[in-house]
């Protein structure tokens, strides 16, 4: 498996920030390299049915949606989640090869990288969530911490397939 450094290329708040967020995606997408369709969509915990490669890339695609539009721009909320089914971005993402998750998730991410240089990382988000009106810094650590819990995940469900460990 293969990823980015986690070394910043500058020592900036902004470029550490961003590097670890980065960090954590390109970990999440090399932990699907070479995994069939079949095995992307199996869903190896007895207790947590929603717990596939397939459904764990498409909620971080969908978490990153979610905090950069939603909250941080304001934009209407367009997730695949309903109040009756909370988790669906988890449940659909069987229903999509992994290729088209994992390329709409580095697609996506390169937009928010784009959004992320030209914002400063002070300013607050557009939308009020639990009284509070976070700034993008938080939302960009809150994402790494997001992203890293759910590589764990990765990495488990990787080791159970067919035993493939590593970074």
């Amino acid at each position: 498996m293969t990823r980015i450094d986690d070394i910043p290329p500058a020592w900036d708040e902004r470029t550490q920030l961003t590097t670890f967020l980065d960090y954590a995606r390109g970990t999440a997408l090399a932990k699907c390299e070479g995994v069939s369709a079949e095995n992307a969509r199996k869903a190896l915990l007895p207790g947590s049915p929603l717990m596939t490669l397939s459904g764990l890339i498409n909620h971080l695609r969908w978490v990153e949606y979610y905090w950069f539009q939603v909250i941080f721009l304001g934009e209407e909320d367009h997730g695949p989640w309903t109040d009756e089914d909370p988790d669906r971005e988890m449940r659909i993402a069987v229903d999509f090869p992994l290729a088209q998750l994992l390329d709409a998730y580095a697609e996506q991410s390169a937009r928010y990288r784009e959004l992320v240089a030209a914002a400063p990382l002070d300013q607050r988000a557009e939308t009020v969530r639990k009284g509070l009106r976070v700034d993008l810094r938080w939302i960009l650590l809150h994402l790494t911490e997001e992203t890293a819990r759910h590589n764990g995940h990765l990495d488990i469900l990787r080791e159970m397939l067919d035993g493939t460990t590593g970074p």
